[in-house]
């Protein structure tokens, strides 16, 4: 078997014993004779689960089960012979999974071991689907890419981080140009295909902390914490002549490229989310407006850099 049991006891006898056990059922054994000595060797051993007797020299055995489960996986069945001293519930609330009275035929603590161990894959199991749930909450199923739902989330957080730290923080909003004739020329098959390799390219051209999302239909959003606008403009355009570059064959011997037009914001200190999204989304239209295959950004300049502005009207630039 695969699952790797340390047995921890002074006393000799009753820990051979044991291993020897253990080993003749199939199961893959070590040992140590002390709480120090167990700690030492989880550092450079996968072990799954720990048998250890309470009574130890130096730590006992509920002080290391407790050790242990500060910082390893590791499950832990507590034997003990003072049945009076010790208790179920204070051997659970260090930890363990099971306390065990000696003395105890061998055959009471494998089955003691192989319910841990089958608790302990169901444990496994049940987060590994809450996890692909999790994720299958908030990722679109087409590109891959984070969904609308988590956008939001996502941005709140960051606009939390950026009022909190004094950080930066940029978005952009990108659509496809003449998506529909695309649809309408080559089918939805092929559009898909479009989606889903736009959604690599966009993602090939993130840092680590960046995060790209599905906006809805052909539209994508992309969170940039800790960057300012010109920075933003540079991501934005190596995402954009990346897309330029691109080539698709939706039909035999048929070349066609792809454009995207984008709109770039940065947020304003205390602005409202609706407010910072819309901008960009009116960034991203002003792209459509002046030819498409362009990055426009919409900037509110600070008060004290202004001069006959009028406070409320953003900054626009635009750029190829």
């Amino acid at each position: 078997m695969d699952d790797l049991v340390l047995i921890v006891d002074d006393d000799a006898g009753i820990k051979d014993s044991i291993y020897e056990f253990l080993t003749r059922s199939g199961y893959n054994s070590i040992t140590a004779s002390s709480a120090e000595e167990a700690l030492e060797l989880i550092k450079s051993k996968r072990v799954n689960v720990a048998i250890t007797d309470i009574m130890l020299p130096g730590k006992d055995g509920l002080q290391l089960t407790d050790l242990m489960k500060q910082s390893h996986d590791i499950d832990v069945i507590v034997m003990t012979g003072y049945s009076g001293e010790y208790s179920y519930e204070e051997a659970i609330n260090k930890g363990a999974s099971d306390l065990i009275f000696k003395p105890f035929r061998f055959e009471e603590l494998l089955l003691r071991l192989k319910k841990v161990l089958k608790n302990r894959q169901l444990v496994k199991d049940r987060d590994r689907v809450l996890s692909k749930l999790e994720k299958l909450a908030i990722t679109d199923g087409l590109t891959k890419l984070y969904n609308l739902r988590h956008f939001y989330n996502q941005l709140e957080v960051e606009i939390g981080r950026s009022i909190r730290y004094g950080h930066s923080l940029a978005l952009l909003l990108l659509d496809i140009d003449k998506f529909k004739m695309y649809n309408d020329a080559y089918g939805h098959l092929e559009g898909d295909k479009v989606l889903v390799r736009l959604s690599q390219i966009i993602t090939s051209c993130l840092r680590t902390m960046d995060s790209a999302f599905r906006y809805g239909g052909e539209e994508f959003t992309v969170i940039l914490p800790e960057t300012k606008g010109e920075e933003a403009k540079n991501v934005a355009n190596r995402i954009r002549t990346a897309v330029e570059s691109e080539r698709f064959l939706p039909e035999p011997d048929k070349v066609v490229t792809i454009t995207i037009s984008i709109g770039l914001t940065e947020y304003v200190k205390n602005e409202q989310l609706s407010t910072f999204i819309k901008r960009a989304d009116q960034a991203m239209y002003n792209s459509k407006a002046k030819g498409r295959n362009r990055i426009s950004s919409l900037f509110v300049v600070p008060a004290s850099n202004q001069s006959n502005r009028n406070p409320n009207q953003p900054e626009i630039t635009d750029h190829k």
